[in-house]
This record gives C-alpha cells, structure tokens and sequence, in this order.
C-alpha cells in the first residue's frame, strides 16, 4: 500500500519531478503550490491530470492560515499523513550587502520558516500515528565550496539545515523518521536560477560591480562548468521516491546528489559523525534512530 505524501513548493523543478515520480511509484500524493487558481493554474491542471493519485492542493507556505487548511484537507479526503517533503525554497544572486533586511527577512520566511509552519499543521497528525517520514531538500551549498553572491540563500538553506537536525531528535520518540535529501549545484533542468531573487538596493550592487566586475556571471559560468553534462536533476526526484520505498528503520538520514562533487558530502559526513559521537557521549543513542 503506498504513502500518502505532500511536498511544497510542487509547481516546477524538484518538487514537481519528485511529486510525479512518487505518483508513478504508486503513492497517494499532494503538490503543494500558491495560488492554484491563478499563477500555478496550469501546474496544478497537469498534476491533477497526471495519475488517479496525483493531487494538487493549495498550499502557500508563507502564509499560516494557507497550511493549516492544506494539512486538514489531505488528511480529511485520505485519512492520514505519512510523509512530509519540505522542498519549497527560493535563490538569490546578488551581493549580499545590496539585499535589504526585509529581502533577507523573505528569503528565510520560504526557504525555513515555511518548514516550521507545515511541520506545526502535519506534525500533530504524525505524531498521533506514531509513524512518518519527514524529508528535508537541502542543498550542498550549506557547507561545501561556494561561490559569493548567493549569499542569503546559502545562509538560509544552512539555517533549513540546523532545524531538520534538531527536529530529527526530537520527534525520533514518536516513530517519525528523517531523511535529509542534498543536492548539489544543478544548474540546468530546473528554474532555480532562473527565477532567483536580485538585490533592491541597486546602487549597492553596482559598487560592487564596479571593484567586481563579471564576476557573478563568470562564477556561475565556470560553477556550471564542474557539472558533469549528464548530470540529470530528476535524479532528486528518485532518491526521494526511493528513500520513501524503504522499509521503515532503513531509510538513511543524509543522502547526497551532487554530480559537481562540491567537498559537502566530506563535511557534513564529518558533522554528522560528531553528532553521533555526541549523543553516545550522553547517553542518548536511541535518539539517533527509531
């Protein structure tokens, strides 16, 4: 019998290639997206379209009130919830200087506090069932080799990090598991750059251009370069399918897919043994897993 999932941010990119392949696998699966009668009206038609299983359902993750009535509508026509897939985030070019507070303020509103609002609307549930699945779309620009000008939302994607590290003791006792899925610099077959946020303050910004000229562009340019040709986003999409298909107890905590080989797996594979160590060290072990 397949899991009854909701992912956000389900319009295009990751999400929408993971909430297909999770349909095609045979589970029960919602794609959250804002404003389905308008903006995402397409998306969300195609997804409906798509498999007898495929759902969209509204969900704007910057808005409280937009989750809750998510969560509650998954969980009146199915009858449970499994597997929450945090996925929805937004990128930034632009020196970090030349962001205003409140652009700053935006960016960790969608890429970590969105987590928060979906996991207070779904977490209830899990935690009542004594079972679940949270996984987490991070990225590998949280601790590997990268380039400036992507500032706030490398600070942010870190941020999103530290929460699902925390969340994944705490909520171990209840029988829900975590899986953190990192991807690395896919700079082709998704709208992540192409739909990133630029700074406000633009004479800020060409201060910078001034001392640093081209240098955003030839950055990306020569970032693009370490990505092998073939490598394929939609291999996100399948290691999330398939960290969902595994029996419960078996699914991993951090999995990496990162064609460009950043150095991030070395680090976090580091961090994540300390924090192991650390828990041993104080008797708490158990946490680590259900």
């Amino acid at each position: 019998m397949g899991s009854t999932i909701v992912i956000t941010g389900a319009s295009s990119g990751f999400g929408a290639m993971s909430a297909r392949a999770l349909a095609d696998a045979g589970h029960t699966v919602y794609a959250g997206m804002r404003d389905i009668a308008g903006r995402n009206a397409t998306a969300a038609k195609e997804f409906d379209a798509y498999a007898g299983t495929a759902h969209s359902v509204e969900l704007d993750v910057s808005d409280q009130a937009s989750v809750d009535a998510g969560i509650a509508r998954i969980v009146d026509e199915s009858g449970r919830l499994d597997v929450v897939i945090h996925n929805a985030g937004h990128m930034t070019l632009g020196p970090v200087e030349a962001f205003t507070v409140e652009q700053l303020a935006s960016v960790y509103d969608t890429n970590v506090l969105s987590t928060q609002r979906v996991n207070r609307a779904a977490l209830p549930h899990l935690r009542r069932q004594r079972a679940g699945l949270l996984i987490w779309v991070g990225s590998s620009s949280a601790r590997g080799g990268t380039p400036p000008y992507l500032g706030p939302y490398f600070a942010a994607k870190a941020a999103e990090d530290a929460l699902a590290v925390s969340y994944a003791a705490e909520v171990s006792r209840f029988g829900i598991e975590t899986s953190i899925v990192v991807p690395g610099s896919f700079t082709t077959g998704t709208n992540h750059y192409a739909h990133a946020g630029h700074p406000e303050d633009t004479a800020t910004r060409d201060a910078y251009e001034e001392v640093y000229p081209g240098v955003m562009d030839d950055l990306l340019g020569k970032q693009a370069a370490l990505t092998p040709p073939d490598a394929d986003p939609a291999e996100v999409a399948r290691e999330i399918t398939r960290i969902v298909g595994l029996p419960r107890g078996e699914r991993p905590f951090r999995v990496f897919i990162d064609p460009a080989q950043d150095g991030a797996e070395e680090v976090f594979r580091i961090g994540d043994r300390i924090r192991r160590d650390f828990y041993r060290a104080v008797g708490y072990e158990s946490l680590l897993s259900i």
